[in-house]
């Protein structure tokens, strides 16, 4: 019997057809939501209240990014300790709203409380006629990833070491690929963003579609485990390879095909990034 982890396990306990994306798709609307919490997303000694505010809106927009929409409108909560001063919560909602208006969106609400830590909830509410789903990948097709992949893990174990990392790491500040998808989308069959590990998100695609894949490149388990990375896992037909990789190059995208969609049971071994049983 096939494991699950216990997000997987919460999730398969919803029953709304709508449950499955990056975001939910409702007419042309989309709903998504994520969280970024105190030790367990990072550590304020790792972090000053910008970078803070920075990710956790990046992370939240890359959904929508990741399903060729436009985020219109974010709502915010936010539990604040009690140690924090307000020249800190300044620098948190001016990052938060510095960050979404790069994106065209807009802070429009939220709730606070008072908390130990400091725990933010964002939801983006966001627009596209031409969505990326999850859903539509064909036999054949090629499986590719932008950017360069296993930063994020390698400076989160330097973290983790008391270490300093670049102030432009990935870890700090995720790469959101809007300007490929957006052009690439008439030529993509499938996609969605890469937040658990290439070889995490990989298996829930072809779980989605009902493939298996064939490697077509050698995968370092140091990139195929790297979490947190938020570039994109895309899959397309193999007549719209040279297409694809024009787009790339014009949008100064690097981009790595890496399998191949077959009809076979192949997954890729990994680990949840979110709870252990």
């Amino acid at each position: 019997m096939k494991k699950i982890d216990k997000e997987q396990y919460l999730i398969n306990k919803l029953t709304s057809k709508y449950i499955g994306d990056d975001a939910a798709v409702i007419g042309n609307m989309l709903y998504s939501m994520d969280t970024f919490f105190e030790d367990v997303h990072f550590k304020r000694s790792w972090m000053d209240m910008a970078q803070i505010g920075k990710k956790a809106m990046l992370v939240n927009l890359s959904d929508a990014i990741a399903m060729n929409a436009r985020p219109k409108y974010a709502l915010v909560s936010v539990s604040l300790p009690k140690n924090i001063e307000n020249q800190e919560i300044d620098e948190l909602m001016k990052s938060l709203e510095d960050t979404a208006k790069v994106y065209g969106c807009e802070i429009i609400g939220g709730d606070t409380i008072g908390a130990d830590k400091l725990h933010l909830c964002i939801t983006i509410v966001s627009q596209s006629t031409y969505p990326l789903l999850r859903k539509g990948l064909q036999g054949g097709d090629l499986l590719a990833f932008t950017g360069v992949l296993g930063q994020s893990k390698r400076d989160l174990e330097r973290l983790m070491r008391g270490e300093k990392i670049s102030s432009d790491s990935k870890f700090y500040e995720p790469i959101l690929r809007a300007e490929f998808i957006k052009k690439s989308r008439p030529y993509l069959h499938a996609g969605m963003d890469i937040s658990d590990g290439l070889f995490c998100d990989t298996n829930k695609l072809l779980d989605t579609n009902g493939y298996g894949f064939e490697l077509l490149a050698d995968i370092n388990p140091k990139i195929g485990l790297s979490g947190e990375e938020y570039e994109m896992l895309v899959g397309f037909s193999p007549e719209n390879l040279e297409t694809v990789l024009a787009i790339a190059k014009e949008t100064d995208t690097a981009l790595t095909v890496f399998a191949k969609a077959v009809y076979n049971d192949e997954r890729f071994s990994c680990e949840s990034h979110h709870f252990k049983n």
